[in-house]
């Protein structure tokens, strides 16, 4: 996973994805926040999000290059805090998808993929 450190809380830091993102016509398809998750079943969980998003013109193309990746589709980023107050955005690397789904060739679609999430993660945690 690639992570960066934001000098923002979770909800900033994935508000600033949101906005990255929408204005690159990115849809958002969902947010999740495991800390209200858990504070309904009844536990404590440090501020964790999970945003998901993607665009047809980005991930057909990798499915194009391995079907299989669809089941790591569409792309997410996770933010949390840690114990000592520090805040994370993490994503899978694209590369490890290449690897784990045995993808042969397709280097520029991947290419593109990570400099694009790396640009998104930047402007997220940018101060």
């Amino acid at each position: 996973m690639i992570t960066l450190e934001s000098p923002h809380d979770v909800s900033t830091t994935l508000d600033k994805l949101v906005a990255a993102l929408e204005s690159k016509g990115m849809n958002i398809f969902a947010r999740i926040d495991h800390a209200e998750g858990a504070k309904k079943a009844g536990m404590d969980l440090r501020p964790t999000q999970v945003l998901l998003f993607g665009n047809p013109k980005i991930g057909t193309p990798l499915m194009l290059c391995s079907q299989s990746i669809a089941i790591d589709l569409p792309q997410k980023m996770l933010a949390w805090q840690t114990e000592d107050g520090k805040v994370y955005l993490g994503y899978t690397d694209p590369m490890e998808l290449k690897a784990r789904h045995a993808t042969e060739g397709c280097d520029e679609v991947f290419d593109k993929v990570a400099g694009a999430l790396g640009n998104f993660a930047k402007a997220a945690t940018a101060p």
